[in-house]
């Protein structure tokens, strides 16, 4: 995909294999416009999706987005099941079209206390992901906070490996992410600087990117600026060069 990356003038020799984005903005974006916020949401929706089908063509690997953290249930009952709905329906679509589409679907996040409907909808995602080895992958962080997710992976590990001390590639094993790279590079929309508990394990040394473009307006351009970005950082991990 190498071609499609140079023809869209986003990537090239240093294209991240792996793209995290916290979608900050959708409600703003409404506000602006007179809007409800759950139009934001729906907006943003779409955004996401065609994001995401962009990110594959570039021939990325992996594009995690956070979707729904483990704060944003103090939300209005109406905007917390606008964005439920939303992503009810999101998961229906990838029933129909993961495998036409090539597209790997994974949620990370504390399904528990998701509804059943949604939480069989995931079951049914996971065993079509299963039969897409090596395609390109989607993680939707929901009901995700990256303290939770770390509370969570330890208690694992003590459950599974009793008097055991862990280490670092163990709790790696555990976390949601297992099996995924960290992300190479985390953007954040909306001109707020910051993660928000967002894979607080994982980016330990993934580079950041802040916009001030909201969510809904965010384009195919504005990943081509986040990447010509990424390909100007010098990426040390701690260490130095000769």
């Amino acid at each position: 995909m190498a071609g499609a990356a140079e023809k869209n003038g986003a990537a090239g020799e240093k294209l991240p294999r792996h793209i995290a984005i916290i979608m900050d903005g959708n409600g703003r974006w409404a506000k602006k416009r007179g809007l409800p916020r759950k139009a934001g949401h729906a907006v943003g929706a779409e955004t996401f999706r065609r994001i995401a089908t962009y990110c594959k063509n570039l021939g990325m690997d992996y594009l995690t987005v956070y979707a729904f953290s483990t704060e944003n249930w103090k939300r209005s009952d109406e905007e917390v099941g606008a964005i439920m709905g939303l992503l009810e329906k999101y998961l229906h679509e990838s029933v129909e079209k993961m495998e036409k589409d090539r597209i790997r679907l994974k949620i990370l996040g504390d399904t528990t206390a998701l509804s059943p409907a949604i939480r069989g909808l995931i079951e049914k995602t996971d065993a079509i992901a299963a039969r897409l080895p090596g395609c390109f992958q989607a993680n939707v962080c929901l009901n995700y906070g990256g303290r939770d997710e770390i509370v969570r992976a330890v208690n694992r590990f003590a459950a599974e490996h009793p008097g055991e001390a862990i280490t670092e590639a163990a709790m790696a094993d555990c976390l949601d992410t297992a099996g995924i790279p960290d992300p190479d590079l985390i953007i954040r929309t909306g001109g707020e600087y910051r993660i928000s508990n967002f894979l607080m394990w994982e980016s330990a040394y993934s580079e950041l990117y802040f916009t001030d473009v909201l969510w809904p307006d965010f384009s195919e351009k504005d990943i081509d600026e986040a990447v010509a970005e990424y390909r100007r950082r010098d990426r040390r991990f701690g260490g130095v060069k000769a």
